[in-house]
């Protein structure tokens, strides 16, 4: 078998280490050591730490973001311009992740990156996945709007955010769920057989009821 390129197994050992530690706990030489290549490659192809970060989460959004918009495009199609259902943009959306075909590790490495990206400050991560990838992100939330006309702009985005947390989650902790439900339920779960159980969840909490408005507090007496 042919070893890979340099800068395969540069991205291939940097997602792994950026899962398992962090983007600030992992320094160009840990993973220049484990990939087997010299300082001077991760300069002379990514060019820093930064660009680095962003190549290793555009493997899995340049696949993304073209099978995405074409199934966008079908479902548009489809409905003959009509409003989508929610159910039908949550499940094409899941269907698409689950689909796009990964350079060597699993879906569970790139949800636990994707979970980094929000909870670690990697503000030049967010710009460059805005930037790059934003079009599509937009035209599925506007097609979300269409679909949820009752939800406020601010509810819509809160709710949005909980169920890509819950997406995370569950499937960055696929293993450990998996030994859960085999032990515990006996049963043997497929990454298919979580979202299949997860797609009325997720459309539950984006159809729930409003909150009741914030109580007004009575003024204190001066």
């Amino acid at each position: 078998m042919a070893q890979p390129d340099t800068v395969t197994r540069i991205l291939d050992t940097a997602e792994v280490l950026f899962a398992e530690r962090g983007f600030a706990e992992t320094s160009l030489r840990t993973i220049t050591s484990k990939a087997r290549v010299n300082l001077a490659a991760v300069n002379y192809h990514f060019g820093s730490k930064k660009a680095l970060i962003q190549a290793v989460f555009s493997r899995y959004l340049d696949p993304f973001t073209v099978r995405f918009h074409h199934a966008l495009d079908e479902l548009e199609a489809r409905h003959a311009g009509g409003v989508i259902p929610l159910e039908e943009l949550l499940e094409t959306m899941a269907r698409t992740v689950l689909e796009v075909p990964a350079e060597k590790h699993s879906l569970k490495v790139f949800m636990k990156l994707l979970g980094l990206a929000y909870s670690q400050a990697q503000g030049h991560l967010r710009r460059h996945i805005q930037e790059e990838y934003g079009s599509v992100f937009t035209r599925f939330t506007d097609l979300v709007r269409r679909a949820t006309p009752e939800l406020p702009d601010a509810e819509r985005f809160w709710r949005l955010h909980f169920v890509l947390g819950t997406v995370i989650f569950t499937l960055s902790g696929l293993d450990a769920l998996r030994d859960i439900a085999e032990k515990d339920y006996h049963e043997h779960v497929s990454v298919r057989d979580l979202i299949r159980r997860l797609r009325p969840v997720v459309v539950a909490a984006m159809n729930a009821p409003l909150p009741p408005p914030p109580a007004v507090q009575p003024a204190r007496a001066s």
